[in-house]
């Protein structure tokens, strides 16, 4: 087991990852995960794009740690609490990681700033852009420790104190231009593939017999796939008992009874989930959904023809072109910031202009307008460009259906 109580050492092997990242054409984040003593538990990069494909919008370095950490201690594997360990991460993490983060209780190191997702775009360490009651926690685990030398990338230490194992308590100018250039290589290619395929003709997959490779990797994944359609946009009663059956089993795996539901843009039921929270705290009913669909889309293509990943992508298009549904909304915890968070990681653009209501909830959390204050105090990435609004479904059968 590899041993760093220096912060220098610990973000190299973060820019380490992060250069991997970049060689794989994801975004160039990297993160390592240590112990109260600094003994290296693991360490991840990004993996939101493999072989030219969108693999997983939710596959980032922070948050594929956490989740690496709850998956090990489910097998028995003897690690410490959440509170005596420490991500420390190539860039600032953005909603969702630190989301995931803030919800499972770790520390964090930062060293890159990322002035339009990072949770700490201002530099002020005074993490406005959560909900005021996770504010302090961040203060109390979010540290940005110094960067020693004279140029742009230099900067005073903020936020919280950096874990007393740690001798070194700083970092080299160069390892920090590095983080920031592998990071800025790679952004604008990423997001431009993460959007792609809009030009694509979108055809409709219920249109499709039960034996084609797409009907029958959905209901793979979803047994009920295609069963359910509405209106375009508009979730009415019928989607109710599709709810109903995740929420129950999201109880059975540790959640409060929330499920989400992902409507393409013809109005037909793909996918409908529930949390794995028993699981991974972070394990969430969006996140389950996101991802399920994001891997199903890479499964098919993987290694396929060109004109046969097109055809693919015109049946299973981009999720900004359909709708998802939460049972329940989103309220100002720690799990649903990730999950605002993993729906503008799921986006990573704007909305079509024809497609406002893309996301959707059938029972509120909070007030509207709180929700709405809560989304526009996001970093300039979610508020600005992506423009994350949830709103509550339109149908009020639908509403007395769940209770």
């Amino acid at each position: 087991m590899n041993k760093t109580i220096d912060i220098q050492a610990a973000v190299a092997i973060a820019a380490a990852e992060a250069m991997a990242a970049k060689t794989q054409g994801t975004f160039g984040v990297g993160g390592v995960l240590l112990d109260g003593a600094g003994n290296v538990l693991q360490s991840m990069h990004n993996n939101v794009v493999r072989q030219g494909l969108v693999f997983d919008p939710t596959a980032h370095g922070e948050r594929q740690l956490v989740d690496w950490y709850f998956a090990e201690r489910a097998k028995g594997t003897p690690l410490p609490p959440p509170g005596e360990l420490t991500i420390v991460t190539s860039l600032d993490p953005c909603c969702m990681c630190t989301g995931a983060i803030l919800a499972a209780g770790f520390n964090v190191v930062v060293a890159a700033p990322d002035v339009k997702a990072g949770i700490n775009y201002d530099g002020a360490a005074t993490f406005t852009a959560l909900p005021a009651p996770l504010q302090a926690q961040a203060g109390r685990s979010f540290c940005y420790p110094a960067v020693r030398g004279a140029t742009e990338y230099a900067r005073l230490p903020s936020g919280a104190a950096p874990k007393s194992f740690f001798i070194g308590k700083s970092i080299h100018e160069a390892t920090q231009a590095l983080c920031s250039l592998v990071f800025e290589a790679t952004s604008a290619q990423v997001m431009q593939l993460l959007n792609a395929g809009d030009d694509v003709h979108r055809r409709d997959p219920a249109t499709l017999p039960s034996e084609h490779a797409v009907v029958r990797a959905l209901r793979r994944r979803y047994p009920d796939a295609l069963t359910y359609r509405c209106d375009p946009h508009a979730p009415d009663a019928g989607l109710a008992p599709f709810l109903q059956a995740a929420m129950e089993q999201d109880v059975r795996e540790g959640g409060q009874g929330d499920a989400a539901a992902l409507l393409d843009s013809f109005g037909n039921l793909l996918l409908c989930m529930p949390g794995q929270l028993a699981r991974s705290v972070i394990r969430t009913p969006f996140m389950e959904c996101t991802r399920q669909y994001a891997q199903l889309r890479y499964e098919l293509m993987a290694g396929a023809e060109p004109a046969l990943q097109e055809e693919i992508k015109s049946y299973l298009s981009h999720p900004k072109h359909g709708t998802f549904v939460l049972a329940i909304g989103p309220d100002d915890s720690a799990a649903s910031f990730m999950t605002l968070g993993a729906y503008g990681s799921t986006m990573e653009g704007a909305l079509p202009e024809n497609n406002p209501a893309q996301f959707q909830y059938v029972h509120p959390a909070m007030a509207q307008d709180a929700l709405l204050a809560l989304c526009d105090a996001m970093p300039p990435l979610y508020r600005k460009l992506i423009r994350i609004r949830p709103r509550q479904v339109a149908d009020q059968a639908l509403i007395r259906a769940l209770g």
